[in-house]
């Protein structure tokens, strides 16, 4: 009886698989990370005050403007 061992093909395209995902995920990090940087330098009374009140809603709201204005910006660009 032969062994049920995962070929070696299928254990590469796993790996390739969770590389594929592990960078994906790094890449959203890096541009959130940027973008919450870059808030924080271009308007602090809106991230001190939401630290300070404990709401993030306007934060994400002006994260979120951020991310999108980038967006347009980089597809006018192209």
């Amino acid at each position: 009886m032969a062994d049920a061992e995962p070929s070696q093909a299928d254990s590469e395209a796993g790996l390739d698989r969770l590389v594929s995902v592990a960078v994906l995920v790094g890449i959203v990090a890096a541009v959130i990370a940027g973008a919450a940087v870059w808030l924080l330098l271009s308007n602090p009374v809106t991230v001190a005050s939401a630290i300070d009140e404990g709401e993030i809603s306007p934060l994400v709201r002006q994260l979120a403007n951020v991310l999108y204005e980038a967006i347009v910006s980089l597809l006018n660009y192209l």
